[in-house]
Order: structure tokens, then sequence, then C-alpha cells
């Protein structure tokens, strides 16, 4: 398994995008209802560059914005920009992979706040089978499908992760990061569609994974396989628990297993859609998160279910105003509460 982190006791924190303009007032946010457990938000209604994919684009080799997507040009020399990436792979060179305010402008306001009594610092990069499925060659077909490319997403994402991890701990008082991969592509893993084939999968988180000292999850907010994400033994798993926690907790063995050595689950049960969470009550969003408990318990112990857990909206919160991300939030802060103050007594 990916690096243990502190158990955090059912508390609550967000997933990543926010629908914030302003960095400062985003972080403000985060810090007030989730100061144990912070984010970093990305902002990517501030532009393009902040959208998954393209903020963590600036080492692609070939890579072009074409009407609003991300393309690679094949007439550029792509085999020195691949060279170049295994070569920075080989000595862990991660200064050129470095983030920059235009592509993740809340990670540099974040670094200048305080964050003593937090248990862990959480980030998010965009995962390489979800970044190769959404940018296509010359042919409209994603590069994920082309072998080196997709080797080499692996390891320029690699690169990337251990940046912002290292970055991470030296912000004040952090004693302990995660970075975790955003995967909504993670939807292909079995499809006869659009297949993703599990062997390049594992080959790329590998080389994640061992660039990492902290933590690394991955966040799904589709359904997938998930006992293959399981035995990939990530420190964290984010997902819409809301929409398909009945599918998750059809493999209740390797759940069982997972959180016994020390993995967290993130259940994802304050829809993060403006719409859908104005139809929902608190007493709702409880009852939906005590179903997942009662047959989660039935076959781990409640302590380990209550240790492991923790509560978050279902997705990132793009849609919307920052008046009603704050109250999906508060939400999940709110629950968490009621979960923590129930169980404690």
């Amino acid at each position: 398994m990916s690096s243990v982190l502190p158990t955090p006791e059912s508390r609550a924190t967000g997933v990543g995008a926010l629908p914030h303009i302003d960095p400062a007032q985003a972080c403000d946010e985060v810090l007030s209802l989730f100061p144990e457990i912070p984010f970093i938000p990305t902002l990517p209604n501030r532009g393009i560059l902040e959208t998954i994919v393209f903020n963590d684009s600036s080492r692609l080799p070939g890579g072009v914005v074409q009407d609003g997507k991300l393309r690679i040009d094949s007439s550029r020399d792509l085999a020195a920009g691949m060279e170049q990436i295994y070569l920075d792979f080989m000595e862990q060179n991660t200064a050129p992979y470095a983030l920059s305010p235009e592509y993740y402008s809340g990670f540099f306001e974040m670094r200048g706040r305080d964050l003593a009594g937090s248990l862990f610092l959480k980030a998010q990069v965009t995962g390489p089978v979800t970044f190769g499925m959404q940018v296509v060659d010359e042919n409209r077909r994603p590069i994920y499908y082309d072998d080196q490319f997709a080797d080499v997403l692996g390891k320029m994402i690699a690169l990337r992760a251990r940046w912002c991890d290292e970055a991470m701990r030296r912000f004040a008082g952090v004693t302990s990061t995660l970075v975790v991969l955003n995967e909504p592509y993670f939807a292909s893993l079995g499809s006869s569609v659009i297949p993703v084939h599990h062997d390049t999968v594992i080959a790329g988180w590998q080389d994640i994974a061992g660039m990492i000292e902290g933590g690394l999850g991955i966040h799904c907010c589709s359904n997938t396989d998930w006992e293959f994400v399981m035995g990939l033994h990530p420190s964290f798993i984010s997902f819409d628990a809301y929409t398909v926690g009945r599918e998750f907790l059809l493999y209740p063995d390797a759940l069982a297993g997972y959180l016994e050595r020390g993995g967290i689950v993130a259940w994802g049960i304050v829809p993060s859609q403006p719409e859908l969470f104005g139809e929902c009550t608190e007493d709702q969003l409880y009852s939906v998160f005590a179903g997942i408990r009662d047959q989660v318990t039935g076959f781990c112990s409640p302590e380990t279910f209550y240790r492991q857990s923790v509560i978050t909206p279902t997705c990132g919160i793009q849609s919307g105003n920052p008046e009603t991300a704050i109250r999906i939030m508060q939400a999940a802060r709110t629950l968490s509460l009621r979960i923590r103050e129930e169980y404690s007594g």
C-alpha cells in the first residue's frame, strides 16, 4: 500500500474544484470548513489552464490547444520531449514539472497559510488514464492507446505528483501529505466500448507510487472496477457514494481488507451538483450514509469503518456559485460532525 495516512475518524474534506475566481477566498473557506483535512482547491472558472488535464499539461510532448481542446501536434519533435521525460524520471528531476500560478492558483495561495493542526494536506493532479483518454492525436485517437505515450504519461504525472508532494511538505504546519489522482476515466476499466487495459493502468500507477513519499490516492466519480482499484493499494479512495455506493459495496472482502490495512475511503455522500443538492435534506444524506455504514459493518468492525472513513461531496464543485459551494461543503462538515458525535456518544 502507498504510505499510510493518519486515521481521519470520519472527518470531512472537499474533493478538488471550486467555482471561485479568487484563490484567497477559496482557500479561506476551505480552511474555515475543513481545518483538520484541508484540500488545495483547483479553480477551473479562472480559465482553461486550471481545468482538468490542462492544469497538468505544461510538459506534454507536442501538446497544443486547438478549439479549446488539448491535442498532439505530431509535426513537432515528440521524441526529444519523451526522451527528456524518461531522463528526468530516472534522475528524479522534478524542477521542470513544478506548478505555476496560471495552472494552479490555489496551490500558491495555500502555501502561504499556516496549516498547523491539520492531519494531512490534500492536493489533486490529473491521473494518466484520464489525461491520455482526453488528449488526442491528429487522427482523434486518444494518446493513451499509444503504448509509448501511455508509458510517458505515467512518468510525466509521477514527476508532477512528486513535485507537489515535496512542495506541500514545506508548507507551514504540514506533517502529512496526500496527492490524489483525478481519474474519472477509470470508468472505462472493463468497458468493451472504450477499453482501458489493466496492465497499462498498473504500470502507470507503479511509476507514480514509486515517486511519492506521502499518501497517494484515487478519485473516480463514476462506477469502475472497484476491486481492481482497491488492489492497487492506494492510501485513499474517493468516489461518488451517493450514486454508486451500491456498486462499490459489491466487493465486501476486498473492502474489508483495504480498510483493515489502513486504507481510507472518502464517501462522497453530499451531491456536488447544485440542482441535486437542493433536493436533499440533512436527514436524507444521513440516511444514505447510515445505509452504507450498516452494510460495511457487516463485514468489518464499526471502529475500523469509523476510523478509516472521510465524508466529502460527491465530486469537485465547479458549477454554481461560491455561496452554493459553501453550502455543499458545509453539509459535508455537518454530516461529519453528526457522525462523530453519534460515535463518541
